[in-house]
């Protein structure tokens, strides 16, 4: 690389020729024999997604009994999950189906654009989340006072602004850098460090950037969420029922476990000080958060939920056990 950027600082004429018009992403999995089967299995767990969010959506905008912050709260992460998993969920089928697929460099930046806006979005929101769990646990007499609808609301509004301005001044680093080739991304979507990895110009402030907004964003969510699941936990252990102290650890284990499964892959690959080289290991963390995440979330957040299975009973007119 050291060498290729020499040679286009003695020839600044080629580089604004041969500039990257498109890039080429070779996807999951190049072994044509395993490629039909994967493309089956992400294909029916995208439909899964979809299926299981929108009707999370819908039972919480049709019920009135489920018009409460917490599903307040869990509609917004179902509507950003749908989203979220078809940014990236048709490149990688493509490149599954057809094998390397070649992308326009507009659309690659579109894409890294709203995939920054959704995963930044759900780090805050998971958080504003766990903030409603501890208040509704820790301090339910002023639950009422403390989330109010303005407050759920502008929370809501907070996760959303604050995933769309990371986005914007990200993605105008990256896309103001030069790609002069190769072309080649080691992904099955166009993600930040593959990008910076192929630029032929100074990286060391969209480095920088990348690294401060993935501390701001990531760290403080983590750590925001982390604190209201150990209060959660302490509060739990407070009460007298045993009943109740399993009963309440269960349901937070569940959520732990996601919490802490998205973030641990999503710091691994962001949370780093400099550009990560494309790994199979990487494409690996990045299914986790980009597919795994989107479909386990309503099970464990709502579908297990007595209320939320009362109204899917009442919705398909099944009788309750």
């Amino acid at each position: 690389m050291g060498v290729f950027i020499s040679q286009m600082q003695r020839t600044p004429e080629l580089g604004n020729l041969t500039r990257v018009q498109e890039f080429v992403l070779l996807g999951l999995s190049t072994r044509p024999d395993v490629r039909d089967v994967l493309f089956a299995v992400f294909l029916a767990l995208y439909l899964a997604t979809l299926l299981e969010n929108t009707l999370i959506v819908y039972l919480v905008c049709a019920h009135g009994e489920l018009h409460k912050p917490m599903y307040f709260f869990l509609g917004h992460l179902s509507c950003l999950e749908m989203c979220y998993v078809s940014v990236t969920m048709p490149s990688l089928l493509a490149g599954l189906r057809g094998g390397p697929c070649h992308v326009p460099f507009a659309a690659c930046m579109t894409q890294l654009f709203f995939f920054i806006t959704l995963i930044c979005t759900e780090c805050t929101l998971l958080s504003s989340m766990a903030y409603d769990r501890y208040v509704a646990i820790c301090h339910p007499l002023r639950y009422p006072l403390l989330m109010r609808p303005q407050v759920c609301l502008g929370l809501a509004v907070a996760s959303w602004l604050g995933g769309l301005l990371v986005s914007v001044v990200k993605t105008s680093c990256i896309a103001s850098l030069s790609y002069c080739g190769p072309n080649v991304l080691n992904h099955f979507f166009c993600d930040v460090s593959p990008l910076l990895n192929l630029s032929c110009t100074h990286v060391a402030l969209t480095e920088l950037v990348d690294f401060i907004s993935a501390i701001i964003i990531f760290w403080g969510s983590l750590l925001a969420a982390g604190a209201s699941y150990v209060a959660i936990g302490r509060a739990v252990l407070r009460m007298p029922s045993a009943t109740a102290r399993r009963k309440a650890f269960s349901t937070c284990a569940s959520h732990l476990a996601v919490v802490g499964i998205f973030y641990s892959a999503a710091l691994f690959i962001y949370a780093r000080p400099s550009r990560i080289e494309a790994t199979d290991l990487n494409k690996v963390l990045s299914v986790i958060y980009t597919v795994v995440t989107p479909m386990c979330n309503p099970v464990i957040y709502c579908l297990r939920n007595k209320e939320v299975q009362a109204a899917l009973c009442r919705t398909l007119g099944w009788p309750r056990g």
